[in-house]
């Protein structure tokens, strides 16, 4: 594959397709600032003209061509006027848009057919009319097509302009991997703005009979021109303008079944706009909106930065900054440790388990606890063992006395006297064989009165760890 060569912008020529409002607006008037050839194609005449001797006035090179983009033939001879002013040119930027504001299913079909015939069909006639020029072009070039985060959170009432979006995203991605295929020396690259404050409302289809706008955050057309801009230098594939979007369209990529449910029936509240007026003020889905050149609406807070927009474009910086923060963070909690054991040390200890008990104190008092209970078992075996021995001298002297007696008696006796000797030595052994047992329960008793013993204490370790 041959790899595309971006110039510096003030060595470019590009193409802005519905360069005369909003977005495409903001990209013309940046590039002509920073020194390239603009070439405006749009379909007010009016309003290029306007724009094109504005640029002029700066000192720029700037020419204009009305088409349009859903006319494949006009395009071509757009393309062709530009290559024979500027002698070609190195970046297309495919930003021609419009939208329709309803339900899908009460929009008519050819309205929905004419929105796919610029938003998506454009961008298909403006890639493949740029491709063309860019693989003969020494050094070849950028495709820039504007999508949309709506191509990755789709919403209602703007249903129809959602699966636009997702076309133009499915078609971007397929026509990058045909031109790696191909070894054309091309990038291309999808930008996806979230809500920017541009005409875009007014110049949409509204069938709600409200008005409507773009809910919060919304972010500046300039912070959205950069970034196609910078794409036009550098070679990436694929960048989200707005945080807001992004973060809108990672929850509902990770639960869809929770953020349908809230979209339908938040996002139509949301984008009524109950300080304005509605009126049937005429669309620009079939017919040029030539109002003049508005790229902005002014929004009542619009924000002029996009840390996501910057941290993509500027992936090295980003990191060394969060390099350096985790550096001085570390420094300032070693430099701020006090003598002796460091709080990341005493923060351990306080974890480890074997630092919450006095092992040692219990360890001793468990051994006295234990040696009292051997003790006491001992004394209650030799006990048992005297009460034996003294039952069978009881025997012995009975038997002696009742000599003399008849054979019968002494035989009665003499049976009740081992009858007596046998209870108290199984009397002895069993309760040697329950000593275990009793040892056992005891070893546990012991264990949690020492530990109630030692929670009692000022310095009780147990009780520092309930406070922590």
């Amino acid at each position: 594959m041959t790899k595309a060569t971006l110039k510096p912008l003030k060595q470019q020529a590009i193409v802005v397709t519905g360069a005369t409002s909003g977005i495409g607006l903001a990209v013309a008037r940046r590039a002509a600032r920073a020194g390239a050839c603009v070439f405006l194609i749009a379909r007010g005449e009016n309003d290029l003209k306007a724009l094109t001797e504005e640029l002029q006035a700066t000192g720029a090179r700037a020419a204009w061509a009305v088409a349009d983009v859903a006319d494949h033939d006009a395009l071509t001879e757009a393309a062709q006027k530009c290559v024979r002013l500027f002698g070609g040119f190195d970046t297309w930027v495919n930003n021609a848009g419009i939208s329709i504001f309803g339900e899908i299913r009460e929009t008519t079909l050819e309205d929905q057919r004419r929105l796919f015939e610029t938003n998506y069909w454009g961008v298909v006639n403006g890639s493949i009319v740029a491709s063309e020029h860019l693989r003969e072009r020494p050094g070849g070039g950028a495709i820039i097509n504007v999508g949309s985060i709506l191509s990755d959170a789709p919403i209602p009432v703007q249903g129809v302009y959602s699966a636009s979006k997702h076309a133009v995203k499915g078609f971007t991605n397929a026509f990058r991997m045909e031109l790696m295929r191909d070894g054309a020396p091309i990038t291309v690259s999808l930008v996806k703005p979230s809500a920017i404050d541009t005409p875009y409302n007014r110049h949409a289809r509204n069938l709600t009979g409200q008005a409507m706008h773009n809910p919060q955050p919304v972010y500046a057309t300039h912070v959205v021109a950069d970034t196609i801009l910078y794409c036009a230098e550098h070679p990436i594939r694929e960048i989200t303008v707005g945080g807001g979007g992004r973060l809108i369209a990672s929850f509902y990529s990770a639960l869809p079944g929770l953020a349908e449910p809230l979209f339908a029936r938040f996002a139509p509240s949301l984008m009524r706009d109950r300080r304005s007026a509605w009126l049937p003020d005429e669309d620009g889905l079939y017919d040029p909106t030539e109002d003049g050149l508005d790229e902005e609406v002014h929004y009542p807070m619009v924000r002029q930065f996009s840390a996501l927009a910057e941290v993509r474009k500027h992936p090295g910086i980003a990191a060394g900054v969060v390099a350096i923060l985790a550096g001085v963070g570390l420094a300032t909690l070693l430099l701020n440790q006090r003598t002796g054991p460091t709080r990341l040390d005493n923060l351990r200890g306080r974890f480890n388990p074997r630092g919450w008990i006095d092992t040692d104190g219990l360890r001793s008092r468990f051994e006295d606890l234990s040696e009292t209970v051997r003790h006491g078992l001992t004394e209650a075996g030799e006990r048992a063992a005297e009460f034996g021995d003294e039952a069978g001298h009881r025997s012995r002297r009975f038997l002696h006395d009742t000599r003399h007696s008849s054979r019968k008696a002494l035989k009665k006796h003499g049976k009740r006297a081992r009858h007596y000797a046998t209870e108290a030595g199984s009397y002895a052994r069993e309760h040697a064989k329950e000593g275990g047992a009793i040892l056992a329960l005891a070893t546990i008793a012991a264990a949690v009165g020492a530990a109630a013993l030692d929670a009692r204490r000022p310095d009780s370790k147990l009780r520092s760890l309930g406070r922590f």
